[in-house]
């Protein structure tokens, strides 16, 4: 019997991969917010296709308020379909499209858990581009300074032991 035919019920998941994708995901989320800490993020390029994601994106979601993202807005069954739509035209051109992606809820916040929604790699893009063209991730550097959390959290213990 061919792997693939079988229900995924029968599939558990790695909890290896698991902590790994997580690893790789709040590293990810960690560099982009001090690249947003570091630059203006109106000239900043996310990837070699942004010129062309922005423009479906805002064709295909003219209104979006990207400055806050409501989860369930964006997940309801009617935008859940909106954006498969979306992400899908990105299958050929964006690697790891599909990727899960960690992306800050609200512009003015950083990464913590009441901020931050899993999204496919492409939607990221699309929302980041936008909000980094429309000027929103500029406020960033006003009430964040430039250094990564992982290292924040190395001085935080290092002062509470002395």
């Amino acid at each position: 019997m061919d792997v693939l035919t079988r229900p995924a019920e029968e599939f558990g998941n790695d909890e290896t991969l698991e902590h790994l994708w997580a690893a790789r995901a709040m590293e990810h989320s960690d560099i982009y917010f001090n690249v947003l800490c570091s630059v203006d993020t109106r000239w900043l390029r996310l990837t070699p296709h942004d010129d062309l994601i922005y423009t479906h994106f805002r064709q295909d979601f003219p209104d979006l308020d990207v400055s806050y993202i409501k989860e369930n807005e964006i997940k309801n069954n009617v935008n859940k379909a909106r954006w498969r739509l979306f992400c899908e035209k990105f299958k050929t051109i964006v690697e790891d499209y599909s990727f899960g992606t960690l992306m800050r809820a609200d512009t003015k916040g950083d990464y913590s858990e009441q901020n931050t929604i899993l999204v496919p790699r492409v939607q990221f893009y699309a929302i980041e581009i936008a909000r980094n063209r429309e000027g929103m991730n500029n406020e960033v550097k006003k009430h964040y300074k430039c250094a990564s959390k992982a290292h924040m959290e190395i001085h935080n213990k290092s002062e509470v032991a002395a």
